[in-house]
């Protein structure tokens, strides 16, 4: 069974109801003692300011998300980028996050290229390694669903991510998002083979049958396909012993309820259903 003071609150799960000084104050309240903040959250309340209250609220960061992001057609266009991602490690930094989530990008618009935009992901985070490292901030590549290989994430599979680690070296692991590798036939395997060091997160929602919205209508945990408990246990058989972080992006239920029983179910499933 989980373990529910390991719940952290992904602040997607509550973005249409909730502001980060919300997101804090709620997780406090319903005793989650993990947050994972989206920069543009983070930018509204202020950096300084969030950090503060996350502190004085006792609250670990489990991530931040995100980086990422890197391929472009130009090199002017992939410097913005990688830029970019260098405020972004230092925005994990002053929050004390463990780690910095990276959706690493699909292809440029216009292009057919998969295997070249593949090469500008590989290339921008041995970049941005170059940085995080001198400032002991891991990176957690986010394999993603292939359904989003085009516009989103060219790397959707364990297999990619681990790869890449193997290449690129220490400072970056993998961030394990159920909802996007679940399906995976070889997701044992790759877990074993990341080990200890390389799971940096584990995010959790469901799969829901038939999913309406294939970008905003996860389920909330139990109420879907996958088998979280199993994956959990894989996680944990290899030392992973970190957070259960809870992200739930749903326009047309979860973000529809008071946030305050959304927050009321997320520590019930995580119970009984992670």
């Amino acid at each position: 069974m989980a373990d529910v003071s390991k719940i952290s609150l992904n602040t997607a799960t509550v973005k249409a109801q909730w502001s980060l000084r919300e997101c804090i104050e709620g997780c406090a309240r319903h005793g989650i003692r993990g947050i994972a903040p989206w920069r543009d959250v983070l930018h509204a309340m202020g950096i300084d300011e969030a950090a503060r209250a996350i502190k004085d609220n006792g609250l670990r960061v489990t991530g931040l998300c995100r980086g990422g992001m890197f391929p472009a057609t130009t090199a002017a266009v992939r410097k913005k980028a990688l830029d970019d991602n260098y405020r972004a490690v230092d925005e994990a930094l002053a929050l004390g996050a463990e780690c910095l989530i990276l959706v690493v990008g699909g292809m440029p618009e216009g292009s057919k290229d998969i295997a070249g935009a593949r090469s500008q992901v590989r290339d921008g985070i041995g970049q941005l390694l170059d940085y995080s490292r001198k400032h002991a901030m891991p990176l957690a590549i986010e394999p993603l669903h292939p359904m989003y290989a085009a516009d989103r994430a060219c790397v959707n599979t364990m297999s990619h991510a681990n790869d890449l680690c193997d290449e690129l070296g220490p400072g970056l692991g993998i961030a394990v998002d159920v909802y996007h590798v679940w399906w995976d036939p070889a997701l044992e395997r790759e877990i074993r083979r990341a080990g200890r060091d390389r799971l940096l997160a584990f995010h959790v929602c469901d799969w829901l049958v038939p999913t309406r919205d294939l970008l905003l209508d996860r389920g909330m945990m139990g109420d879907g396909i996958i088998d979280i408990p199993l994956i959990r246990t894989w996680m944990e058989r290899e030392g992973y012993q970190g957070c259960y972080e809870v992200e739930i992006f749903s326009s047309e239920d979860w973000w529809k309820r008071d946030p305050d029983e959304v927050l009321n179910i997320v520590n019930a499933r995580v119970a009984s259903a992670v």
